[in-house]
């Protein structure tokens, strides 16, 4: 996938952005209607500034596609069917949200988009470009072949395995029936700690999911997601290259292997992470205890039965011992 530099996987295209103004491609019908753009449902929603934010929050539960799109331009429209139903065929392994960026130049914005069409893909809040601009058929055939499936490959291997909630209609209340459905799924006493962390609140979320493991030392949903937020916390604005940039020049430095420790697991490179404070353990017995506390930390974030668990834990020990 391209990064905003505009660097990545070759034959991806990220030149030529839509221009807004070319109006003779616009349309008046509604999505769903006759000659309009195709409707969301399935595990496909459409998101506004006013549902941005839960939307970002749960893709620390499923991994989210995102387009940024105007639906009224009809150059857009198989794009937007094209993704629909290569997401829906996922059956709830990965979600498309689409953005109107004519309505919420804001959220344009935030993703530095001048134009539509562009493409990103969304993991535990963290944003990875994958196209701007209307796509060749072998580009189109290269996301929906190769990139969607790497997403959800990454995304497990973060830890981030949930399934997105399914849409009947596009109605109205849609975006509130998703947030009824993502609420039904989590236990009464997660819910303040829940919402914290939707509104980004993420220090404050750990906290609150401290006190319910405090209070049940088996709620182990609570001890993930409490260190899903600590995570969070630390690193999710991290600037990722001035962070491996620093581990490189000062690889004795233990806050700069801790910081780029946590931008690899925020990437879902969880082996990294393991290894290289392992790997830092080990030429640095005198500073055992803070390794020690984040592995641990780490560890309660993938499936119990992943086996790079069982191969860190026991590396952990023999080191310690």
């Amino acid at each position: 996938m391209a990064n905003k530099n505009g660097q990545g996987q070759p034959g991806v295209s990220l030149a030529g952005a839509v221009d807004l103004g070319a109006l003779k491609h616009q349309v008046d019908a509604e999505p769903g209607q006759k000659g309009g753009a195709p409707a969301a449902g399935g595990y496909v929603i459409d998101t506004t500034e006013a549902s941005f934010q839960a939307m970002v929050q749960t893709s620390a539960t499923f991994p989210i596609l995102i387009l940024l799109w105007v639906p009224t331009d009809d150059r857009l429209f198989p794009l937007a069917t094209r993704l629909a139903q290569t997401v829906n065929a996922q059956e709830g392994r990965i979600q498309l949200s689409r953005i109107d960026i004519a309505s919420n130049p804001q959220i344009a914005q935030t993703f530095q988009v001048r134009g539509a069409p562009a493409l990103f893909a969304l993991l535990a809040g963290r944003p990875m470009p994958i196209l701007q601009g209307l796509p060749t058929d072998e580009e189109m055939n290269q996301i929906t072949d190769q990139l969607i499936p790497q997403v959800i490959q990454m995304a497990q291997k973060a830890g981030i395995t949930g399934s997105a909630p399914y849409q009947e209609t596009n109605d109205q209340g849609q975006e509130e029936q998703a947030g009824q459905a993502a609420a039904d799924a989590i236990p009464p006493a997660h819910q303040e700690a829940h919402r914290l962390a939707q509104e980004g609140d993420y220090a404050a979320a750990a906290e609150a999911y401290g006190k319910l493991v405090q209070a049940d030392a088996t709620d182990d949903l609570a001890k993930r997601e409490q260190a899903k937020c600590l995570l969070m916390a630390r690193s999710a604005k991290a600037d990722v290259r001035r962070v491996r940039q620093a581990a490189a020049d000062a690889p004795d430095d233990l806050q700069a292997q801790l910081d780029v420790a946590d931008v690899d697991m925020i990437g879902g490179q969880i082996q990294d992470a393991f290894d290289r404070l392992l790997d830092f353990l080990a030429g640095h017995r005198d500073q055992t205890d803070p390794i020690r506390r984040r592995l641990l930390e780490y560890f309660v974030i993938p499936e119990p039965t992943d086996p790079r668990l069982a191969k860190a834990r026991r590396r952990l020990s023999t080191l310690m011992y």
